[in-house]
């Protein structure tokens, strides 16, 4: 990973597993063991960048758990709960036409297809049946209230332009 790339958030460490430093990770990841195909990870705890290797990790219950070069104890690991685990964007598999991250649409503005400007996209909640686009009054919204939008690609999403930070979608204003 270069020093200039930027990089997204894949999981979160949540606890320590066990008495020789292994770690509980929330992964982010769709599917969840998605997370252990990455080996060099960022952890980002309070402000502080710390680099970290997988050295191995698996499926425990329902969630994942992994070991990190050079921590083998669970005082260390302790350390570590909490940091959110990052990856450069440049390491990410290319997704197929017309799908997105969730990190690329965060701040994109939100346009319906008349053309009023909701605000701008914060962040997504997974919900199950359909994930949902948290947005944010911007400057230019038309007003300043918070909205839930489906993320429903060819229902109400209608057009995502990364180049120009926008996105176009079929929802009432008033809702």
């Amino acid at each position: 990973m270069t020093q200039n790339s930027q990089e997204t958030v894949i999981g979160r460490i949540t606890s320590v597993f066990g008495v020789k430093g292994w770690l509980k990770v929330y992964s982010y990841t769709d599917p969840k063991e998605g997370i252990l195909n990455y080996r060099d990870w960022t952890l980002d705890l309070d402000g502080k960048r710390v680099p970290a290797k997988l050295e191995e990790g698996r499926r425990q219950g329902q969630g994942i758990v992994v070991r990190l070069k050079g921590i083998d104890d669970r005082d260390v690991a302790l350390k570590y709960c909490g940091a959110d685990v990052k990856v450069g964007t440049d390491e990410l598999p290319d997704l197929p036409e017309g799908e997105f991250y969730w990190f690329q649409l965060e701040g994109l503005d939100v346009f319906t297809v008349e053309g009023a400007c909701l605000g701008t996209v914060h962040h997504l909640i997974e919900t199950g049946s359909n994930d949902v686009l948290v947005v944010h009054a911007s400057a230019g919204s038309i007003d300043q209230r918070e909205r839930l939008i489906p993320y429903l690609p060819d229902q109400v999403m209608r057009e995502v332009d990364l180049a120009a930070a926008r996105m176009v979608v079929d929802w009432d204003p008033e809702f």
